[in-house]
């Protein structure tokens, strides 16, 4: 059984798009922990830009979807948290550069 990585697990979430603001939920800001066991069971934490936000429900979807069809994955646990609060300072660097913000 290969170990799957944290990086691997970040490379399947940037493949998650917010479908409001066209950014991956990684250059977002919004994955806020990943924790993989030894057995392969992944448990993610992440936010959204507001608690209001319409596509939640779309997005954790998304990321359940990709993380279980990662290859080696046991169980998938998707929290969602609220604290920290994001803040559009999450954003990475390139994902402002590309933004020109």
């Amino acid at each position: 059984m290969t170990k799957i990585t944290t990086e691997d697990v970040v490379m399947a979430l940037k493949g998650c798009v917010d479908p409001e603001i066209g950014l991956n939920i990684v250059d977002l800001g919004l994955i806020q922990g990943i924790n993989i066991d030894e057995t392969g069971n992944i448990k993610v934490r992440l936010t959204m830009t507001s608690p209001m936000c319409p596509v939640t429900s779309v997005i954790l979807a998304d990321v359940q979807l990709r993380l279980e069809h990662m290859h080696d994955v046991g169980t998938v646990d998707v929290d969602l948290v609220w604290d920290p609060a994001w803040t559009p300072e999450m954003i990475s660097e390139e994902a402002r550069m590309s933004m020109n913000i």
